[in-house]
């Protein structure tokens, strides 16, 4: 692995780590969280770990595999679960009318079960396509943390004038004024005075059902 950054190499140990311990790949989104980067920053590593034939991975969600293991995969019996509130769709192309109605419970298990026990998850189904090059694609789950602490380029859950979306998050400071980004370059940056919009929770996982 000499041809590996220092980041890259940490970022397969976490992968290794968290397949040992969790039975699962992690997502992105829990990548960043453990390094404190952004999404887009932890696709480039994985692109790059792709490209030197560290690890595989398609569209789904969880869908890592790395090409050589420290230690044979050993699957966790995950007898921990919780269940979360799924509410109404939100979504993923410009704000539209998703009152948060509460559409059933969603299950957790793992480290994301464990997470629900300490703060507040919920979850909701997206809609629309303009967060695919983020991996997120019309109909898949998120996971959202609404008690965490939001950084600029975090994707969240955003209420605008009553109405809501995911995006990325982006907050300018000496103009006032909050960027939502979409990930699809058919969809235009969106652009509201910081009173406008309400963060409702940072993103942190995503399921896909097969």
């Amino acid at each position: 692995m000499k041809d590996l950054t220092d980041k890259q190499k940490s970022i397969l140990d976490y992968i290794d780590d968290f397949l040992d311990k969790e039975g699962m790949a992690p997502t992105v989104y829990e990548i960043a969280d453990h390094f404190q980067i952004k999404t887009s920053t932890v696709f480039a590593h994985l692109k790059a770990l792709q490209r030197k034939d560290q690890l595989s991975r398609s569209s789904k969600a969880r869908s890592i595999t790395l090409r050589k293991r420290s230690q044979p995969h050993r699957v966790t019996h995950m007898s921990f679960v919780m269940s979360i509130p799924l509410l109404g769709r939100i979504n993923a192309g410009v704000p539209a009318d998703s009152p948060a109605q509460n559409c059933g419970e969603f299950q957790l298990a793992g480290a994301l079960a464990d997470l629900a026990g300490k703060h507040k998850l919920f979850a909701l189904r997206v809609a629309g396509e303009s967060m695919r090059d983020l991996g997120i694609l019309d109909g898949d789950i998120v996971v959202v943390q609404s008690d965490a602490e939001v950084k600029s380029g975090d994707v969240v859950v955003a209420l605008v004038d009553n109405e809501n979306t995911v995006k990325s998050y982006y907050p300018q400071v000496d103009t006032g004024k909050i960027e939502l980004h979409p990930a699809n370059k058919d969809f235009q940056v969106q652009v509201y005075d910081a009173s406008a919009v309400t963060v409702q929770g940072r993103v942190i996982a995503l399921h896909r059902d097969l």
